[in-house]
């Protein structure tokens, strides 16, 4: 079984919902509409569902704790489903990739991202695999926070929209055929 966690905001507020920031949650709401994974239980402050994607069980998970917090609930579900970090998938927005783009790792550090850091630092390991998905930096070197949190340019939506599809397919990918050939074909 592979638990696949969306980060992102609790998308009932409106704040949150449309931003650059819930890009992992736009990406779990595409697979669950493709493979017909109904996202409506609750356990541990999350939503999640489960069901099959490319012959492998999955949980499609959404922390609703708030970004910061994401390991509270990644790890509650890890240890009551007794997952070990091979079972898991992370998918996040990226500040450091060009919208539209996506990278997959292995492992490696939390960097600027606090949910990740959350998910770090509850596991207490970097090892379990990731899709990252460009969101881009602002222009200007302003207010981080009110890049990531705030509304989409209509422009802007397309390339967002492009990097979600293809972190989806990714996840297909690396469910089908592992995280190697899902890098080579991505990367």
């Amino acid at each position: 079984m592979k638990l696949i966690v969306g980060l992102g905001n609790p998308e009932n507020e409106e704040n949150f919902a449309n931003t650059r920031h819930n890009m992992g949650f736009n990406v779990i709401n595409l697979l669950a509409k493709k493979y017909d994974i109904e996202i409506s239980r609750t356990k541990f402050n999350s939503l999640y569902g489960s069901g099959i994607i490319e012959n492998e069980k999955v949980i499609l998970l959404k922390p609703q704790t708030y970004m910061n917090l994401s390991g509270e609930a990644v790890i509650e579900f890890m240890n009551f489903y007794k997952l070990s970090e091979e079972d898991l998938i992370v998918v996040y927005d990226d500040i450091d990739i060009e919208p539209g783009k996506i990278r997959i790792k292995r492992n490696g550090s939390a960097s600027t991202h606090n949910g990740m850091k959350s998910i770090v630092h509850y596991l207490n390991t970097q090892n379990f695999e990731r899709v990252r998905v460009g969101i881009g930096k602002p222009e200007f070197n302003g207010d981080l926070i009110s890049y990531v949190i705030g509304d989409i340019p209509t422009e802007e939506k397309e390339l967002l929209s492009e990097g979600v599809s293809k972190a989806e397919e990714a996840i297909e990918t690396i469910l089908k055929d592992g995280i190697e050939t899902a890098m080579n074909l991505y990367n």
